[in-house]
């Protein structure tokens, strides 16, 4: 077997931020592990959800980057959860015992449409400010696979890799896309067969986000012009869902362009989180902005949009 090359950032990562078990759950069963980084008087920080094949290391470019920026950055791995409503019942219990009102939500695809789903379901008592979907959908008919939903529980762990592995990238990619498709293939190895299979029933029961129910929820549709397992169909349809979102389009990155394309990556979520500094919804300790920053920061988006 290859060795998978493994940089040096992650293992930064995994010495120096220690993950967390928490159970909010009756069933002792159901641990969030996560990771919590930056400052704890941040109240209203940025949560990451990962798609089916991730786990809470995935966003670790992410934690890293926006900790050393200042914010206040949870990366997350949900326990077993088989209904929607039950997961956000879930999600809410954790954010109750993190003592977190409101939160901005960063989901990669499956963790997308979740994010969607929460904040639709909590739209009447609104825990969610914000929302960036990466590579995200609205509606789970779109894999055609609604009616297979209710039997992942029933399929061997070998036969839901091999389900999840059919939507990753084939043929020739860059190095860093190659390495990115290396870190998830050992990240859905340690997946069980539990976690998968309810993963893909979340993925794939017949369900669709309900827009007028989020509809002053400020979005950022992050997608890719390369290849991805998100359609084109899916994409248009995002759009229509959010007419007034911003959009951060990325010329390559695949599936995962919060692997191989970090540093794109985190500069659209540095833009789509400025609209909320010196508020009480900032994601950012008050002391790390300041007008020289900022006006960096604003110097570092012009070069790249000449680029």
């Amino acid at each position: 077997m290859e060795e998978i090359r493994v940089s040096p950032d992650y293992n930064w990562f995994r010495s120096t931020v220690p993950l967390k078990r928490i159970i909010v759950d009756d069933d002792d069963s159901k641990v969030w592990s996560l990771y919590d980084t930056g400052p704890k008087s941040i109240r209203c920080p940025i949560i990451f959800l990962p798609p089916v094949s991730g786990t809470a290391e995935v966003f670790f470019q992410q934690v890293l980057a926006l900790s050393g920026w200042g914010y206040r950055v949870i990366s997350l791995q949900y326990p077993v959860y088989w209904d929607l409503l039950e997961f956000c019942d879930g999600f809410r219990k954790l954010l109750d015992h993190l003592q977190l009102d409101k939160v901005h939500l960063f989901g990669a695809s499956l963790g997308g449409f979740l994010a969607q789903k929460f904040a639709e379901v909590t739209h009447k008592s609104p825990r969610v400010h914000s929302l960036i979907l990466c590579n995200s959908f609205s509606d789970t008919s779109i894999f055609n696979q609604t009616w297979t939903a209710n039997s992942f529980w029933l399929m061997p762990a070998f036969m839901l890799k091999k389900i999840v592995l059919g939507n990753f990238a084939k043929g020739p990619v860059d190095p860093k896309m190659a390495d990115a498709i290396d870190f998830m293939v050992d990240r859905l190895e340690s997946l069980n067969q539990s976690e998968l299979a309810s993963r893909l029933t979340l993925n794939c029961q017949n369900s669709y986000v309900e827009p007028h129910k989020i509809k002053d929820i400020a979005v950022t549709i992050m997608d890719v012009f390369d290849q991805s397992a998100l359609s084109h169909e899916a994409k248009e349809e995002m759009y229509k869902l959010y007419p007034n979102a911003r959009r951060a389009h990325l010329k390559t990155g695949g599936n995962f362009p919060y692997l191989c394309r970090s540093a794109e990556v985190n500069l659209y979520i540095q833009i789509h989180l400025r609209q909320f500094h010196g508020t009480r919804y900032a994601a950012i300790s008050p002391e790390m902005v300041s007008a020289e920053e900022l006006e960096v920061e604003e110097d570092i988006l012009s070069l790249y949009l000449m680029i």
